[in-house]
């Protein structure tokens, strides 16, 4: 009778295992996917709505801005209120700015929506790797999280093609109501299959300070660098916006100091491995993000290479796929040649790519960007997944998750900053070379080739960041190894086996 009850026991832990699987794998690539393929989108936006493509890359600095801000202080509010009931609300909101989105007639509407649906996606992502964890332990919790990464990894790579899919079939609007239908069948699966858990020891306390004032560095900064242009870069506006940055910078920082559980350990960026390490993916995912929507914009523009937006989506396909699909080598090539070596070598073709595509003519036809569009995505990938283990891999276990969520926050950072000047740039150019008489072909190719050297300057300090970063124990190479890798180029930072905390997988 015993041994029937245990394995009652068993097969229900199991299943119920399997049902935290299934959704959290579930939900996070369809998070992954909206959020990759949204570049794409754009210039369809743009023409239904009205709204100038340079306005609408708000629906991308915007995810990522309120993603930064949201995605630490979502973790803990799981820990302290029920990680299932938070991971439900964030499922919640995912649908139903999905919805509002999708009902939109406006691009400031599109835009709010994006805003709304960056909190849901980071706290999607933060709830739903703590329920995995709990769910499991040992070789499985390992196993989990590795699959629960590589679904991330494919989610962003497969985005863009999505996304280019669903305009030719539904239109723009086609990809929000897919992503809410799915996000409706995550709500249920974990409503029937996924139990509560909170963390009974920690504090009470969470940093809702930290998180606003992270918003108000970020956003006025953002508004300066994309606005500054039009308003003038000394004007009264662009300077009030850099000054509420800045105040609120220093704002921020006086919280952490005083709050019993801050979202940033200050005492951690004394780790010069962990501020390289974080530096080194905030370049990463801010370039990678630039590209993504300088290339969706001008493959797509009639007077470039008018792509249609499935064309564009297949024509961005090898830098996606190639940037997942290198993270397989990552951590062996790193094991034998050593973190800082493969990062520097990384970031070096990853600056040699954009340099390729800085020498742009409008003559160019797409197999032209084909070579330097593998060198960026390569170097991404072999730059992005050392620099995270590395985050996790140079701090004691018990501050394992501080340095995840540092890293975390600064791929947000990363992508909304790089895309608000590179957006900044190519549409600044493009206009000064229009007024100079450029034909329209001219202007759009000067504009992506000098937001590439830019990108490319950028990137090339990241191998200066290598350099200087430090030592740090490498991971062993594993299969869980890869799939940390993966994720890392795509979305969020996972312990691998250099990590403290590797023996428990968490």
């Amino acid at each position: 009778m015993s041994g029937a009850t245990s394995s009652a026991a068993r097969d229900g832990a199991t299943a119920a295992a399997g049902g935290v699987l299934a959704a959290t794998c579930l939900s996070t690539f369809v998070v992954n996917a909206n959020t990759s393929a949204v570049s794409i989108l754009l210039p369809a936006i743009s023409a239904d709505t009205g709204t100038d493509v340079t306005t609408l890359q708000w629906a991308v600095t915007g995810y990522s801005l309120v993603g930064a801000a949201v995605i630490v202080t979502a973790g803990s509010m799981g820990d302290v209120f029920g990680r299932k009931r938070v991971f439900q609300l964030g499922l919640l909101l995912f649908v139903v700015s999905c919805v509002f989105i999708g009902l939109s007639s406006s691009g400031g509407a599109v835009i709010a929506g994006r805003f709304i649906q960056g909190a849901a996606g980071a706290t999607i992502l933060a709830c739903g790797l703590s329920l995995l964890s709990v769910a499991n332990s040992g070789q499985a919790q390992l196993r989990a999280v590795s699959l629960w990464g590589a679904a991330a990894a494919v989610g962003a790579a497969a985005g863009p093609l999505m996304g280019g899919v669903l305009v030719t079939v539904m239109g723009w609007q086609g990809l929000f109501w897919v992503d809410a239908v799915i996000g409706g069948v995550c709500i249920l699966i974990t409503a029937r299959k996924v139990s509560e858990s909170r963390d009974t020891t920690r504090s009470r306390s969470i940093d809702y300070a930290g998180s606003a004032l992270i918003a108000l560095t970020l956003g006025p900064l953002i508004l300066a660098l994309s606005k500054g242009s039009a308003w003038g870069w000394v004007s009264v506006a662009t300077l009030a916006c850099v000054a509420v940055g800045v105040a609120s910078g220093f704002g921020f920082i006086a919280v952490e100091r005083r709050v019993a559980v801050p979202m940033l350990d200050l005492a951690l960026l004394r780790n010069r491995v962990l501020v390289g390490a974080t530096v080194a993916i905030l370049i990463g995912s801010g370039t990678i993000n630039a590209l993504m929507y300088l290339l969706s914009l001008y493959f797509q523009n009639p007077d470039a290479l008018g792509f249609t937006t499935l064309q564009a989506g297949l024509a961005t396909l090898p830098a996606t796929v190639g940037l997942v699909a290198i993270a397989a080598a990552v951590p062996r090539l790193t094991a034998r040649l050593g973190g800082r070596q493969v990062i520097a070598i990384g970031f070096l073709l990853t600056a040699i790519g954009f340099a390729a595509v800085g020498f742009v003519d409008a003559d160019w036809a797409y197999r032209a960007f084909l070579l330097p569009l593998l060198a960026v995505a390569v170097g991404m990938g072999l730059s992005n997944g050392p620099a995270s283990s590395a985050s996790t891999a140079c701090v004691p276990e018990k501050q394992v998750g501080s340095a995840s969520g540092i890293s975390n926050m600064a791929r947000y950072v990363g992508a909304a900053v790089a895309t608000a000047l590179a957006a900044t740039i190519y549409g600044g150019v493009i206009a000064s070379r229009t007024e100079q008489g450029a034909s329209a072909s001219d202007a759009l190719a000067a504009g992506l080739a000098t937001a590439s050297w830019v990108m490319a300057a950028i990137s090339f300090a990241g191998v200066v960041m290598a350099v200087v970063m430090g030592r740090h124990p490498p991971a062993r190479g594993t299969l869980e190894d890869s799939a940390a890798a993966a994720s890392a180029s795509t979305s969020v930072t996972l312990p691998t086996t250099a990590s403290a905390a590797a023996p428990k997988g968490a």
